[in-house]
């Protein structure tokens, strides 16, 4: 399942927003220096959808604030 992120780096709290289906607002406290802030979303992601960080994978828009996950959800 493909997912899309806009992300809000150095924000007061990690918070996930769903805006539809496969669409999410997100808010992390981490600063986006040396992809911090991608493995937050990771790890945000993961606890979310219920997976291992390691079903989760970045497929675009790794420097930007608009990012797609693939998110492995089966065995």
């Amino acid at each position: 399942m493909l997912v899309k992120v806009r992300v809000f780096p150095k924000s007061k709290t990690n918070e996930i927003i769903k805006k539809s289906e496969d669409s999410f607002d997100m808010k992390i406290r981490t600063k986006p220096e040396k992809g911090l802030a991608n493995k937050a979303v990771i790890s945000v992601l993961a606890s979310y959808f219920k997976v291992p960080a390691a079903k989760i994978r970045m497929v675009k828009g790794a420097k930007q604030r608009n990012k797609i996950f693939e998110v492995a959800t089966g065995t």
